[in-house]
Order: C-alpha cells, then structure tokens, then sequence
C-alpha cells in the first residue's frame, strides 16, 4: 500500500483507516537511538568514575574541591560524572565557570579535555600545573559550589501591566 502522499486524495478518502495504520507503522522515533562514536563511555566505565567520586565524597557528603580534583587525576572519568551531574554540556560548564571564577575556561578548552577523557577514560591525568590545570581547578570550584547550593531559586513572577494602568 502506498503512503497518503503517494496515493490521489480519493484514494486515501476512501481507505483511510488502512492509510492511518500505515503511517503510524512507519512512525519511528530517532530520539531512542544514540550512534555509537569512538567517545561513547559504556556503564561500567561509567560507574568507575561515579564510584571513584562517590568515595572521595564520603557519599557526596563532602564536596571539596581537593578531593574530587586529586580523584579526577587518578580516575578521569569521574570528570565526565561530575559533568553528568550538574546536567551540562561542556560549553555550558565552561561558560558557567568562567562566569563564577576568575580564570577563563574556553570552549575548545573543555570540548578538547572532556574529549581526551573520554578517549582514555580510565588513563591518569598528568599534573602540570600548566593553564589545564587552572581551568580544571576552576570546573571542579564551581561543580562544587552549584552542587552545595543547589540551583537558584525561581524568581517571583512577573505580571505584566496594562498600558493605561495607573503607575505606583
């Protein structure tokens, strides 16, 4: 059977509980479906990291950015965890820490960083104390500083005026 926009309009008229079946059979949701790339972390890996936090944490407990940093350097991973759980992507991190700190965290900086990690993610950071390092500091900072706050309260709502109302 032909789709609806194959076929003459009468034809679908006259059918058109077969043509609706037929469509919605061809239905199918793109969103389910991830590709598979070369950066994809599988769960274990996943739950390395997430395990390795956990216990520099006491249970997340204890959000120093010290702990977490020292953890990042033994079991990268734990980096893109950090990330998954503040919910941003790495330009979105970037944007936020450079916004809170005081050092400037790119884009390219992070996309490059978060794509190292997750090329080698269970393989040690070097410690260098070079601008990497700086702008890891400040990620770890400001995940931990959001992580203990929490997010922002939502700001009362604003109700627009009418345009002849009087002013306050």
């Amino acid at each position: 059977m032909p789709f609806p926009f194959e076929a003459p309009f009468e034809a679908v008229e006259a059918d058109l509980d077969n043509y609706v079946d037929a469509v919605f059979g061809a239905l199918r949701s793109e969103f389910l479906t991830l590709p598979r790339g070369d950066g994809f972390i599988d769960y274990p890996v996943f739950e390395r990291g997430y395990e390795a936090l956990k216990r520099a944490t006491d249970g997340f407990r204890n959000l120093t950015p010290e702990q977490i940093i020292e953890t990042l350097y033994q079991v990268p991973i734990a980096f893109i965890v950090l990330r998954t759980m503040l919910g941003f992507t790495p330009p979105e991190w970037a944007y936020v820490t450079t916004e809170e700190s005081n050092v400037d965290v790119t884009q390219g900086a992070i996309r490059s960083l978060d794509r190292k990690i997750r090329m080698n993610p269970l393989t040690p950071l070097r410690i260098d104390g070079g601008v990497t390092e700086q702008r890891l500091r400040a990620l770890v900072t400001v995940a931990c500083q959001l992580l203990v706050n929490g997010a922002p309260a939502e700001p009362a709502p604003l109700i627009p005026r009418a345009p002849d109302s009087p002013r306050p």
